[in-house]
């Protein structure tokens, strides 16, 4: 399939992930919001005020109804929303609450959190306003631990009293979350991937806080600074896509992160009974079979989402600051712009594009539909910006061929309709 093939229209916005709180109470050393490229969260207010949350209703009420949405979601994040405490919570919820229902607009809430403070005062507030939550947890004790902690080095599963390192922070407010007053509002885990870390063993042990949803993260990075285990790939951009070869299989080396996702794949995949989803495979199996494709990690669908920082400033996907100082400003904010001008960005342009907005390496490439890049951020490289493969190019490729290899076979030889692909030398 070819660049021309796939078009998509330019969209209006429909999530909007609002910075509540600038600062976190974690330390992780992945974090992309204070250990990247951009270092804009130094100048930022600590919480975003009502009145800068008041106007960002206003925006997204105009919005909606000028596009005549259905609804629109709305993510609290950070930085750690939690630090906000139950009542700033539920007062910035009330506002939102109440400025999009008189404006008519169904809203959805969810959260994003590190879970160390899912007391019961904040899971009150959060069933009050039907909040989906998500909790960052990266598999084991051992294995969360050794990126997710404390200022200071005490890691955030396990007990901060007495410097313990048993589980604790983490699973107790996981354990009150799936408690049955809450557990409507569990929404899914975060993990991300650690190549240190075992697996299967990572998958199981994400599965014993029973999940509904897991979204397995490739750690961030870029072709200028590649993620952990790929540095052999600084500024080495493949110029031409996986070939077509009849009799391609997927390379089990040099594709270290497919390696660790065909593992928790064939798991999950070969389970007798359906234990949790996983948003990346359920995605690219969409995909091989030919379906829409509805993330921005994967597949050619277009950005719809918005960031609104505490002091309302208007920001791409803050994925983005692992690229450059800066690399997520669009110069607008909420007082003066409107979200239709967001739509003028010309990276929010280059991002619903689809296919045209690739490089041409991805345009030539027989997995576009599929792999749509891989995540915008991870396309990026001085000089040549974002029209470039994704650093993870050659995994993502060896892992959508993998899952199109086990979906194949069970549906007894019948074709989703993809070209057989060799991804060697990418």
């Amino acid at each position: 399939m070819n660049s021309s093939s796939v078009r998509l229209t330019h969209q209006s916005l429909r999530q909007f992930i609002l910075k509540v709180h600038s600062r976190c109470n974690l330390d992780c050393d992945y974090c992309y919001v204070y250990h990247s490229a951009d270092t804009s969260w130094q100048a930022k207010p600590r919480v975003m005020e009502l009145a800068v949350a008041q106007q960002v209703v206003r925006r997204i009420a105009e919005h909606a109804v000028a596009h005549r949405l259905p609804d629109v979601r709305v993510v609290l994040h950070g930085g750690e929303p939690l630090l906000l405490g139950a009542g700033r919570l539920g007062e910035l919820l009330g506002v939102f609450e109440r400025g999009l229902a008189e404006a008519e607009v169904p809203v959805r809430f969810s959260l994003q959190t590190n879970g160390v403070l899912l007391t019961p005062d904040i899971l009150d507030v959060l069933r009050r306003h039907q909040v989906g939550v998500s909790v960052s947890l990266d598999g084991t004790r051992a294995g969360h631990d050794r990126h997710r902690r404390f200022p200071g080095g005490r890691g955030s599963h396990g007990r901060v009293r007495e410097g313990r390192g048993s589980h604790g922070r983490v699973m107790e407010g996981l354990a009150r979350l799936a408690a049955p007053e809450y557990r409507h509002l569990y929404a899914g885990l975060l993990c991300t991937i650690d190549l240190a870390n075992d697996p299967v063993e990572t998958y199981e042990a994400l599965l014993a806080s029973r999940p509904a949803r897991i979204d397995l993260l490739l750690p961030h990075g870029t072709w200028e600074t590649p993620p952990p285990g790929l540095a052999d790939r600084r500024r080495r951009i493949p110029a031409a896509p996986p070939s077509a070869d009849r009799d391609a299989t997927a390379p089990t080396g040099g594709t270290p992160y497919a390696d660790w996702l065909r593992r928790v794949f064939d798991r999950w995949y070969d389970a007798p009974v359906r234990e949790t989803g996983i948003r990346l495979f359920e995605e690219l199996m969409a995909g091989v079979l030919g379906g829409s494709m509805r993330t921005e990690s994967v597949g050619l669908a277009p950005a719809t989402l918005a960031v609104i920082e505490t002091d309302g400033s208007i920001e791409q996907s803050d994925s983005l600051k692992v690229a450059y100082e800066g690399a997520p400003e669009t110069g607008l904010d909420v007082f003066r712009h409107s979200f239709d001008d967001v739509l003028g960005d010309p990276l929010i342009r280059q991002r619903q594009s689809g296919a045209d907005g690739l490089g041409p390496t991805c345009g030539r490439c027989p997995l576009v539909a599929v792999c749509g890049g891989g995540l915008f951020a991870h396309r990026y490289a001085p000089g040549s910006g974002f029209r470039n493969p994704s650093v993870y190019c050659a995994d993502l490729a060896a892992l959508i061929l993998h899952i199109r290899a086990r979906v194949r076979a069970d549906l007894a030889g019948t074709s989703p309709g993809l070209p057989e692909l060799d991804v060697r030398g990418t």
